[in-house]
């Protein structure tokens, strides 16, 4: 601007600002320059945002041991896994059966599983973390006809039968408080296969039946109904539940719900308290909290597939967060579950800020090589003042005003050079001052040449001031 202001001053016209001019070759070369390598920086970024998706859901085989093949946990595993390779998701499983569920317990204890599934009656290992509950036992107390039994105290003098799927035979001597020996053997007996409530009562060898079975399988027998319309039985409740809860922490309160067993006749005829054990899905400790809360979140998120044809897993209830629970839940499920609702940047929080990183160095390594390599720089105002001063140089050797008009001609279009070349970017100011003191130098060295040549052709002064004007 102080270029144009003084040109202006001195006579030499400038561009008119309303003439439209194309755009000059260097700022189009930048400008192509700065739009590629925006590109690029946004592609790059996407590109390195993407890898750390990958990166982040890269595939994650966990290792789950169980017992045998025809027990719930090894089928419940099957599940899981095809359930797992079915939604896509990145982690998979690897089974590894034993012979028994104690033995899959010991392979896990050793650190050679990720994961497993116990009972809460059995033996924990230290490093188990748990990721959901899969199912309850329940405990029913039953009695012939009208009978109730008011305490567990009442069955010391009664002989048991034991009703039950699994080998609930240590649970139910726990709860009844029967010392192993050869007592305990002939107060509590295993039910012959295939027995029934009725018959088992019927035959008046036992004062009362022990039903021990998941939660999820006694909705579905119909045996109860059944046992019930034959002959009349009671299922009682157990007061001492809260109090055999806090002595065996591995023992949990239940409910009997009101027509659970059986609608007509209705069995219980009222809710009733009772004990129970919890099946647990477990993890080691150690593994990463996000893998841990992505298992239980698609596990949650999945349950009606899980469930096995007897009814097993049908009710998968998440883990026990509480500080109390008896097996701690793990921290990345507790971390899911106390935080089920976040927002999409929580969600994506390692992926912003990846991308942001990758945004950030991406770009400021293009901006570097714009800057210092690629970028066509604009020419130095001082550099033009070389041209000038090889104008001035040819003023001495000039002997004709022609020659020297040429001369003025070529001064001036340095000049208008600098003007449009400062407007539009092309020229820095960078030796604006260099550049006047030159253009002032071989203007006035000009003027003084002019002059000396018309006095030696003759010519006044008033022609010489003419000609400088037109030359202006």
């Amino acid at each position: 601007l102080k270029l144009r202001i003084w040109a202006m001053s001195a006579g030499v016209p400038t561009p008119s600002p309303d003439r439209r001019r194309s755009r000059p070759p260097l700022l189009s070369s930048n400008s192509r320059q700065v739009a590629l390598f925006a590109v690029l920086t946004l592609l790059l970024s996407f590109a390195t945002v993407w890898g750390g998706r990958i990166w982040l859901r890269n595939s994650e085989t966990l290792t789950f041991a169980v017992g045998g093949a025809n027990g719930p946990e090894a089928r419940f595993a099957v599940k899981l896994a095809a359930m797992l390779r079915a939604s896509s998701s990145r982690l998979h499983l690897r089974i590894v059966p034993n012979t028994d569920n104690p033995k899959a317990l010991t392979q896990f204890d050793h650190k050679l599983a990720d994961l497993a599934v116990l009972r809460t009656d059995g033996k924990i290992p230290p490093r188990a973390r748990s990721l959901a509950i899969l199912e309850h036992d329940v405990l029913m107390l039953i009695s012939p006809g009208d009978k109730k039994i008011k305490s567990l105290a009442e069955l010391k003098k009664k002989k048991i039968a034991l009703l039950t799927r699994s080998n609930n035979l240590a649970f139910v001597r726990n709860v009844l408080e029967i010392p192993p020996g050869a007592d305990a053997n002939a107060r509590l007996q295993p039910a012959p296969p295939n027995s029934t409530i009725d018959r088992l009562l019927a035959s008046g060898g036992y004062g009362a039946v022990i039903v021990v079975d998941h939660a999820s399988a006694i909705v579905r027998d119909k045996s109860f109904e059944q046992s019930a319309r034959r002959a009349s039985f009671t299922v009682n409740a157990i007061d001492e539940a809260t109090a055999l809860s806090r002595r065996y922490p591995g023992i949990s309160e239940e409910t009997l719900a009101t027509g659970l067993l059986s609608t007509s006749p209705q069995i219980p005829d009222d809710d009733l308290n009772t004990v129970g054990l919890q099946w647990l899905l477990v993890g080691q400790a150690a593994i990463p909290a996000n893998t841990a809360g992505e298992l239980a979140r698609t596990i949650y998120e999945n349950k009606a597939e899980l469930a096995l044809d007897d009814g097993f897993a049908s009710k998968i209830e998440p883990a026990d967060v509480d500080k109390s629970a008896f097996v701690a839940a793990h921290q990345g499920v507790a971390e899911y579950i106390n935080d089920t609702s976040k927002s999409f940047l929580e969600r994506y929080s390692d992926l912003f800020y990846i991308g942001v990183a990758a945004l950030g160095v991406i770009g400021s390594l293009f901006a570097a090589l714009y800057t210092k390599v690629t970028r066509v720089a604009p020419e130095k105002a001082s550099e033009l003042a070389t041209a000038i001063l090889d104008i001035g140089e040819r003023v001495a050797d000039v002997q004709t005003i022609e020659a020297l008009d040429g001369l003025q001609d070529e001064l001036e279009s340095v000049l208008r050079r600098a003007v449009i070349g400062l407007r539009d970017g092309t020229i820095s100011s960078n030796g604006l001052d260099t550049f006047r003191l030159g253009y002032e130098f071989v203007r006035d060295e000009i003027g003084m040449r002019r002059e000396s040549l018309k006095r030696q052709s003759g010519h006044d002064d008033n022609v010489v001031v003419v000609k400088t004007a037109q030359s202006a």
